[in-house]
Formats: C-alpha cells, structure tokens, sequence
C-alpha cells in the first residue's frame, strides 16, 4: 500500500459525498477523466474498492465509509496545522474566541474581564458564526476556543461544563398557545422549529443522519426553516419568522430578555431540557492563553449560576422593570467580574470576523 497523498484525500472525499463523478470534478476544478483515473489509482494503490458504481449511481462501499470519516479527519488536521502555524508565527496572537452572537448566556463581558485579569491573557478575537459553526472551527485551526450551548460532536474536543440555564418558548403572540398559563412539550406536537425538528421533542441535537428534516420518516411541516433555500442563521430573521407564526423557537431565557418584542410571547414550559452551556477546545492543545480563559470562564459561570437560578422566568416588554443591565449587575453582585465600562484603561482590544 502506497502512503496517501492529501490530494488523494481531497479528491476521494469530493466524490464521497457529491456520490456523482462530474459534480465532484466541477467542485475540485478538474475535468471527469483525470478524476476517475486518480480514484481508480486510489483503489489500486489501497487493494480495495471504494465506491459501486453503475450507470445510473455511485455509492460508497463499507470500506470508502471508513475511508471517508477518517479522509475527512485528516484533512482538519493538515487544514489545521497550516492554520495554527500561521497564526502562532504572527507579532501580536490573539486568542481566537469562536462562539454565535448572544449564545453566551449574557457572561460574554463577563468572561472577557476576567480573562483579561489572567497573567497570559493576550488579545482577543471573536470569531462570529452559526449554529454548529463553532466546533469546525475549533478543529480546522480558525479557533483557539469556543463557548457553546449545544456540542453535538466532542471528537477530538476538550469539553468543561459551564452552566446550564433555562430555555423559554418564542411563540408568535397571535398563538393560541401564548394565552396558556402553562405549556408542555406535548402542546407542541405537529410544530416545528427553525430546522424543521419537531417540536415535541425539545430541540434535542439531530441524529447521525443531520436531523433537520423533521426527523425519520416526517417532513418538515410547511412554511419552516426546512424549505428555505438557505438557513436562517441572523436573529432578527429568525425572530421575524416567529413573528409571523411558521415556526416557534426554544430559546435560552437571557436571549429572550435581551430581545424582548412586541409580536412575540416567551412562556416558559414544565418538561423543556434547559441550555448546558460549556467552554471547547482542541485536546492537543497546550496554550497558556487558552488555558486562561478557561480558568476565567469557569470561575465567572459558578458565580453566575445561583443567580440564575433565582430568577423568574417571566420576561418583561419592553418598558418592563427587569432591564438586561440589572441582570448583567445582579450577576457582577454575585461574584462575577464586572464589565470595565467604556473607556477604562483595563480594556485590551477585542476584534471580531466573521
């Protein structure tokens, strides 16, 4: 068996999941006719068949499933060295903090202060993305570490547990739901949420097969995120969704307070799981910098858990009297590092991409 070549890789992989010769060839740049040749070489060189194929499809043999799970694992790690040795080779690192806008439970400024106490700490960048977004990052080298509410995949992943808290209901305020003095899961059944996952379930993590279609067996009801031509990954779009009443939206209670609105009624309900939110990061990693956070983010999260679980579910409006600034000092009296206010000297840059 020859060894493999990360160009082997790349082009095995393009044609394991477009399982069609000529979309994977336009994917990789190519023409059809050097492709085929390089994967039956691939199959020669290993003494193995990778695909099945016939006229009318290509499908994957037991041996490309194994080939294409540890393909795809390969290629993070070459695309990740590349990444974290550019990044370790620049003047000033920065600690690259992945996370999606507002999943923090609130202790975004939080962490950041204290982190920012940390004998190691160095500047920080915010690497902004969607929902799952942040664990790719964190293996392909765009990302030193990560706080998350949901992992769905800890391979290759350290994991510390924050704290969990919990989640509302964001029905539109038109619902009939919205005038109910209590909710469970099962009043749910037949709704969908943003990815087409049953309702009734709780917005538990999609399976092995991506579970964004309504689950086996069961379309995605109509006018959901399911049959949209691209993924609603922006808050106020998804909100304006709700709004309108196609889907509901299990919804960690510090976002609802932070984005109180007119057409929609947060209500809490008896059986949902909360939001267990944990900080991530790669196991091979030995940064002082990352370690740091972690220490940080972990003392801020004790401290902040007794506080949130004294407080009411119930979300003002708009003018109601539980500001989010109350929160955020009800927090700080709690034990967690206070946010320096603008303009304070202790204030170390923080960038942000997208």
């Amino acid at each position: 068996m020859n060894d493999l070549e990360s160009r082997q890789l790349r082009y095995f992989v393009a044609v394991a999941e477009e399982l069609n010769f000529g979309r994977a060839a336009e994917r990789l740049g190519m023409a059809q006719p050097p492709l085929s040749r390089a994967i039956r070489e691939l199959e020669r060189g290993l003494g193995v068949r990778l695909f099945e194929r016939t006229t009318r499809q290509v499908a994957l043999t037991p041996a490309g499933e194994v080939l294409l799970r540890d393909a795809r694992t390969a290629l993070e790690a070459i695309t990740a060295a590349a990444r974290r040795a550019v990044h370790a080779g620049r003047p000033a690192p920065e600690l690259r903090l992945a996370l999606k806008a507002d999943f923090d439970a609130g202790l975004l400024p939080q962490f950041l202060a204290a982190y920012r106490q940390e004998p190691e700490a160095i500047p920080v960048e915010l690497v902004l993305g969607g929902r799952g977004d942040q664990e790719a990052a964190l293996r392909d080298g765009r990302a030193d570490v990560a706080v998350l509410p949901e992992l769905t995949d800890d391979r290759g992943l350290d994991v510390e547990p924050l704290l969990t808290e919990p989640r509302l209901v964001a029905l539109a305020a038109s619902d009939p739901l919205a005038t109910r003095s209590s909710l469970s899961l099962s009043d749910f059944a037949g709704r969908v949420l943003p990815d087409g996952r049953p309702a009734e379930l709780g917005g538990l993590p999609p399976g092995p097969d991506g579970g964004g279609d309504g689950g086996p067996g069961r379309p995605a009801a109509r006018g959901s995120f399911a049959e949209s031509r691209r993924p609603v990954r922006d808050l106020t779009e998804l909100f304006s969704l709700v709004e309108l009443g196609g889907v509901i939206w299990f919804v960690p209670v510090s976002i609802a307070r932070r984005h109180a609105r007119p057409g929609i009624a947060y209500r809490a309900v008896g059986d949902l799981p909360p939001t267990e939110f944990s900080v991530v990061w790669p196991q091979d990693c030995r940064s002082p910098a990352v370690a740091a956070f972690v220490r940080a983010a972990t003392a801020v999260a004790a401290a902040a858990q007794p506080v949130i679980d004294a407080q009411p579910l119930d979300v003002p409006g708009p003018a109601g009297p539980a500001r989010p600034a109350e929160a955020g000092q009800r927090a700080d009296a709690a034990g967690a590092a206070p946010s320096p206010r603008p303009g304070s000297s202790e204030m170390n840059p923080v960038t942000v991409r997208r």
